[in-house]
């Protein structure tokens, strides 16, 4: 591999690095105001059992959304990588 290519190669791997830390952020933050509204509707001193079912079948339905979604975004991202479609750097 020569010295660009090997260059090229850090930099996508730093870019899908810090893109997979600001998509998880979002994620955590969406998951958690989204699930919170919807299974808390009067929030009060405690959360009953059945707002705490809610919000981990709400949290798991978004984690299973987001691994769909980063599943797809890595295959594509490989594919653009294999298809040398990224400009030389």
């Amino acid at each position: 591999m020569s010295s660009s290519e090997s260059v090229k190669q850090t930099v996508i791997k730093q870019i899908l690095l810090e893109s997979n830390t600001a998509n998880a952020r979002q994620l955590i933050e969406k998951m958690n105001e989204n699930c919170f509204e919807k299974c808390v509707p009067k929030p009060g001193a405690s959360i009953s059992s059945s707002e705490q079912t809610c919000i981990a079948q709400c949290t798991d339905k978004y984690m299973a959304a987001w691994n769909q979604v980063h599943q797809a975004y890595m295959a594509r991202i490989r594919q653009e990588v294999s298809n040398n479609s990224f400009s030389t750097v």
